[in-house]
């Protein structure tokens, strides 16, 4: 009994030093834990994607492959008339490929913002261009328990496309509850919302994430990641232009 009431002590201390750390955080330590547990070294998904519109429901599958945020490449695998789209960004531009017209195109940092397939994610969000840790000023406005309130500002010469972010961050896992994002005007646009967080190794994951567009009720998108490798070797291949034709067969 005594040894079971020692386990028991030394299992809350671990909690509670845990605890004590998360509380001590900065804020800008707290968003690198999240974009590491996001992004890892290096990142595969595969991903089923359900778009909400007008009573309707448009169901989408992708895989992925990034390394950090300058390197990203996306494959669209269903619905069969979207079959072999893929995406490039590299080093901060980006390009489609469409098979049915065997034409390569570049997306202008203008139409980073614009939603992606009809769904509530913009080619910014596909891509995860952006990123939290160089391209923001980040500053706590609440804790309360472990759930810690970020405020996020676009630093001076950040090309980004958002004016605010307000992130909800579980600092048990250093995983996101919830991202709040605003125009350039401080109106809000839509919510991430996050569920169902799963540990890959050594990084957690939120597996399911609920995006609502502010100004259209009863509209949304819903992803569900199916497959997830973390830090794994990821050919340069997929990296270079030539990619966007070569693996959308």
């Amino acid at each position: 009994m005594v040894f079971m009431m020692f386990i028991k002590f030394f299992l809350l201390s671990i909690v509670c030093s845990v605890a004590l750390f998360a509380n001590e955080m900065s804020a800008e330590s707290i968003i690198k834990k999240v974009d590491e547990n996001m992004r890892g070294k290096s990142i595969y998904m595969k991903m089923k994607m359900s778009i909400i519109a007008s009573g309707h429901t448009r169901t989408m599958v992708m895989q992925s492959w990034s390394q950090g945020n300058k390197k990203s490449f996306v494959k669209t695998l269903y619905p069969p008339k979207d079959k072999g789209i893929t995406f490039l960004s590299l080093d901060g531009q980006m390009w489609q490929y469409v098979p049915k017209i065997e034409r390569t195109i570049k997306i202008p940092p203008s139409m980073m913002l614009q939603n992606w397939m009809g769904s509530d994610i913009t080619n910014d969000d596909l891509v995860k261009q952006s990123s939290i840790v160089e391209d923001y000023d980040a500053k706590i406005l609440q804790r309360d328990g472990t759930i810690v309130t970020i405020e996020l500002i676009p630093k001076e010469d950040a090309a980004v496309v958002w004016g605010k972010i307000v992130s909800q961050i579980d600092t048990k896992t250093f995983t996101g509850v919830q991202d709040l994002f605003y125009d350039e005007e401080g109106k809000e646009v839509r919510v991430f919302k996050y569920a169902d967080v799963k540990r890959f190794g050594d990084y957690f994951i939120p597996t399911k994430w609920s995006i609502l567009p502010i100004d259209k009720v009863g509209n949304s998108t819903q992803i569900t990641l199916e497959e997830v490798s973390y830090d794994i070797e990821i050919s340069s291949e997929y990296f270079q232009k030539s990619a966007l034709k070569r693996f959308s067969r």
